[in-house]
């Protein structure tokens, strides 16, 4: 009679979650100065480095008012000697009442207008050598650059709606999946109790045509909410993508630990019976190589075996084969299989 004696080990039971690549970072260049392109500085499908110079927008009308606006400055820094000399010449002389105190408070007036004019000129100043710089297009991150949605001598306009081109960063990636709220719980709980080599093993995993990704992922976050349609709450996971293999987009499946145990009893399905009133039972060997009915109890199946939750312990031994015709009390002669 085939028998196996009962073995604890290390198990892990995962699921496969569907869901879709989306770039670690994305940039949508646009400009913030409305003219006319006049280079385009970088070949598409190429990688860019974070500030580098993608476009040159016209820069000649943004010059000319940074010109004006230097300009200013200066006629404003003038302008403010005059007043200085003349407010500080009042104020000696209305002491001996050569003047009149109006006349000073008039002076003083003109001379904090002057301040007024020289800080509204350096503000102007600024602004248009903001908006000079602005003229340089540049990336604000590294990564790949997708198509050029607008040529030389096309007119873009300050803070358009559609962008000039696309910046990836994928070097990682990050894949949202959708899991069972009581999924999801459970997974929580487990987490919290497991072993360091449990947490090892149960990282994320990357599945891509039925193929693990070689690199483990990890959990960034849950969603702080749950959709309620569905019921379902959203989990994001990040992957390390080094040569830049998985594009955003492509659909994938996370394969995420859902239990772990250090010290699980499988046994063969063929070795569980199920009886009528639903008890689950197997038969198992006494020390005098006997048989006897005796109830477990099962989870779920994990490769053609049931996860035994209780009933049985490691050194038990259980009939294999030829269960449905074994009665209780039978004295057999147990051959040890290998069958798993």
């Amino acid at each position: 009679m085939a028998v196996i004696t009962v073995a604890s080990q290390p198990l892990v039971i995962s699921k496969d979650l569907p869901g879709r690549i989306a770039a670690y970072r994305t940039a949508e260049i646009r400009p913030q100065v409305s003219g006319i392109i006049v280079e385009r500085l970088f070949e598409e499908g190429s990688n860019v480095k974070k500030g580098q110079m993608l476009y040159q927008i016209d820069p000649a009308p943004y010059e000319a008012a940074y010109q004006q606006a230097q300009a200013a400055l200066l006629k404003a820094e003038a302008n403010i000697k005059s007043l200085r000399a003349k407010a500080e010449r009042y104020e000696e002389v209305v002491k001996v009442s050569a003047i009149s105190r109006q006349e000073r408070d008039d002076t003083f007036a003109d001379f904090a207008q002057g301040e007024a004019d020289i800080a509204l000129a350096k503000a102007s100043l600024l602004s248009a050598k903001i908006n000079l710089d602005y003229t340089k297009v540049f990336s604000p991150i590294s990564g790949r650059i997708g198509q050029s949605l607008v040529t030389e001598g096309a007119l873009v306009t300050a803070n358009q709606a559609s962008p000039m081109a696309i910046v990836q960063q994928f070097d990682q990636i990050y894949v949202d999946v959708m899991q069972p709220v009581g999924e999801f719980m459970k997974l929580q709980k487990q987490n919290e109790t497991l072993s360091a080599t449990e947490r090892e093993i149960s990282k994320a995993k990357l599945i891509i045509d039925g193929n693990v990704y070689g690199e483990n992922g990890v959990i960034q976050f849950a969603d702080a909410k749950v959709h309620q349609n569905t019921g379902m709450i959203q989990i994001r996971t990040l992957f390390p993508n080094p040569k830049g293999l998985f594009l955003p987009g492509l659909f994938v499946h996370v394969r995420l630990a859902q239990y772990a145990e250090e010290n699980a009893i499988l046994v063969p399905q063929q070795a569980v019976i199920r009886q009528p009133n639903g008890e689950v039972i197997v038969w198992a060997l006494d020390q005098k190589n006997k048989v006897f009915q005796k109830k477990i109890q099962v989870g779920e199946i994990v490769n053609n075996q049931w996860r035994v939750t209780q009933g049985l312990k490691p050194g038990d031994r259980i009939v294999l084969e030829g269960v449905m015709k074994i009665a209780s009390g039978t004295t057999v002669i147990p051959v040890e299989s290998d069958r798993t």
